[in-house]
């Protein structure tokens, strides 16, 4: 993660602007416990699942990448390539109360597997990364980072990296260290600030559930999303401290004024 060619006199960190981030994440329609304020006579909210430990779902892959910006300060690449659900669309076997027959339902996908997670890097991440990714960039290399879960593409999978070659990009597939959570910006802090937000709405079916999580995905600040790469910085820093190891708090930093993406953070 250093930059070579500031080695070893004046040690610097990549910038991570030929980085993406991906990761899955579950999202809830509502929290366990909730807090309301009434007036009196007001009628109490109600909601109904069949248990607390079954309260609909759904997994969420979510793709992000470096914001980028001009000396002054302007946002040229938001970082943003985007969340993609795991679900399937069905017709309705039945008719209810809530829809006729043969109505398409949005279904969650239960079992994510490796075959499922090919389909989505191929059918859609590596078609949005096309679609967002800076021109200027295009022909260098894009490193994917995924952490080590089990259904997740060894980087040497034929498919991808046939995929992974059309248009003129080249792209790979890169692991995170083993028990680094704090090594991918989407678990240090983005899916917290996203879920939070989600939060304030109220969704009742997986149709609003998906919608609430997209809102606030485009709707997160993209400089608050740059300051997240400079904690993965500061963090990098105290995993070299304690001499690699996880026995570290995340470091506050004050971050307000670097966060205008000049991507340089010393390592002394």
């Amino acid at each position: 993660m250093l930059d070579p060619n500031s080695i070893p006199h004046d040690p610097v960190f990549r910038g991570l602007f030929d980085y993406v981030f991906i990761d899955e994440k579950w999202y809830y329609i509502m929290r366990k416990s909730f807090r309301y304020y009434t007036v009196p006579g007001e009628e109490q909210p109600t909601r109904t699942c069949k248990n607390k430990n079954y309260i609909p779902k759904i997994v969420i892959l979510t793709v992000i990448a470096r914001p980028r910006f001009y000396s002054d300060g302007h946002c040229t690449f938001d970082g943003k390539i985007g969340c993609f659900p795991f679900v399937t669309y069905e017709p309705a076997r039945r008719s209810s109360a809530n829809r006729p027959a043969r109505t398409i339902e949005m279904k969650p996908i239960e079992s994510v597997t490796k075959v499922v997670i090919r389909d989505f890097m191929i059918e859609k991440i590596l078609p949005a990364i096309h679609a967002k990714w800076p021109r200027e960039d295009a022909h260098k290399p894009i490193l994917i980072q995924q952490d080590n879960a089990r259904p997740h593409l060894s980087p040497n999978d034929t498919m991808f990296c046939e995929a992974a070659k059309l248009d003129g990009f080249d792209m790979r597939l890169v692991c995170q260290p083993a028990n680094s959570s704090d090594f991918n910006v989407l678990d240090l802090g983005f899916f917290n600030s996203i879920q939070s937000i989600q939060y304030k709405t109220s969704s009742k079916t997986t149709e609003e559930l998906v919608a609430a999580v997209d809102e606030a995905f485009q709707s997160y600040s993209v400089r608050q999303l740059n300051r997240i790469f400079l904690t993965l910085h500061g963090c990098m820093k105290e995993v070299m401290k304690v001499g690699g190891g996880n026995g570290y708090d995340v470091p506050y930093i004050r971050k307000k004024g670097c966060s205008k993406g000049k991507g340089v953070s010393r390592c002394n």
